[in-house]
């Protein structure tokens, strides 16, 4: 069986790997037909991925059809096309027992943990795999990403009456303007980099953007708001500075969801927190409900994310490609490998 190893930061290898077809009666065996490749990814490429070892077999974001499944499995069958919820947990502990399955304590995320996709076949839990008759193996390979955003804005209980702001429109950040807009929130994106903002106002129903770290960035964003301030502000760059200023642009009595991780300890000016009588969260992963109300959506043509699958590869060929996608100038949103 084709297998690509990360050995080590910066080193990929091609090798066979022995499959034991044999199943438990709750697992099932699923064929990969298409790998999204993510930011997770990068930074175990580069050796800066937490919570990591190596080697590992990378790929969490899976389209994949089932080839087998145990005795037990009743949801999916043979021939199902699948995407694959990659947040196992090995014990049935108190986040688990109360539904959060999404931050377990012993959580272990396939493809970061545990050996994940970029291989031919592998067997795991059916309980994880979420079918749909419509979709392809491609859109089925995003719905993960997709989860991320969508999980923060049901966190945030976004209604149509919010006004969000979301920082940072690469993957995720696109991910959850999606959601924000869906549910009808007046929706704003703020990013540094003013191509990414261009190609989210071009491919989401977003009200506006706002260019951040300028001298006048608060005031070109209460101008999209008729000069109030948002009421959600999704927070998607994992950079202490932009999570910081995410107190400031927020509304008294506004909501603050903290999507991307930031590998630090991270401080913020109290009185905004006191003064506004803000609420803080942190959002992570994603719940299998994330993931059925993603695919129903896509299933309904309500989501459409053609335009955001910028870069594709074949398996063979993805080594030799992998590292152009690291450089800025190759304006990746998506990369997607076909086996």
């Amino acid at each position: 069986m084709k297998t690509l190893v990360l050995e080590e930061p910066g080193h990929f290898k091609y090798t066979e790997t022995s499959l034991e077809e044999s199943l438990k009666p709750d697992e099932a065996l699923v064929k990969v037909h298409r790998i999204g490749v993510c930011g997770t990814d990068f930074h175990a490429y580069g050796g800066n991925q937490p919570f990591f070892s190596y080697p590992r077999i990378l790929g969490h974001e899976l389209g994949v059809e089932v080839l087998k499944v145990g005795e037990d499995v009743k949801h999916v069958s043979t021939g199902d096309k699948c995407s694959v919820e990659p947040y196992m947990n090995k014990t049935q502990d108190q986040a688990v027992r109360r539904g959060f399955t999404n931050c377990g304590e012993n959580i272990s995320v396939l493809g970061v943990h545990q050996d994940g996709g970029m291989r031919e076949q592998f067997v795991l839990p059916a309980r994880y795999l979420h079918s749909s008759k419509q979709l392809s193996y491609e859109q089925l390979a995003v719905i993960e990403p997709l989860g991320i955003g969508c999980h923060a804005v049901n966190r945030a209980q976004v209604q149509p009456e919010d006004l969000v702001l979301v920082v940072g429109s690469g993957p995720i950040g696109l991910a959850t303007t999606i959601f924000a807009t869906a549910a009808g929130a007046k929706t704003v994106v703020m990013d540094l980099n003013e191509s990414r903002l261009k190609f989210a106002a071009e491919t989401t129903d977003i009200h506006g953007t706002v260019v951040a770290g300028r001298e006048d960035t608060l005031d070109k964003l209460r101008e999209q708001f008729d000069g109030d301030l948002p009421t959600v502000v999704l927070d998607a760059t994992g950079n202490k500075h932009s999570m910081a200023k995410a107190l400031e642009y927020a509304a008294p009595a506004g909501k603050i969801v903290f999507i991307g991780l930031f590998q630090g300890d991270f401080s913020f000016h109290d009185p905004y927190f006191h003064k506004k009588e803000l609420t803080l969260m942190a959002s992570r992963n994603a719940l299998a409900s994330d993931f059925k109300q993603i695919i129903s959506m896509m299933e309904e043509g309500k989501i459409n994310i053609d335009r955001w699958i910028t870069h594709r590869s074949s398996f063979e060929e993805m080594v030799d490609q992998f590292e152009t996608w690291l450089k800025p100038e190759s304006q990746v949103i998506k990369a997607v490998v076909s086996l």
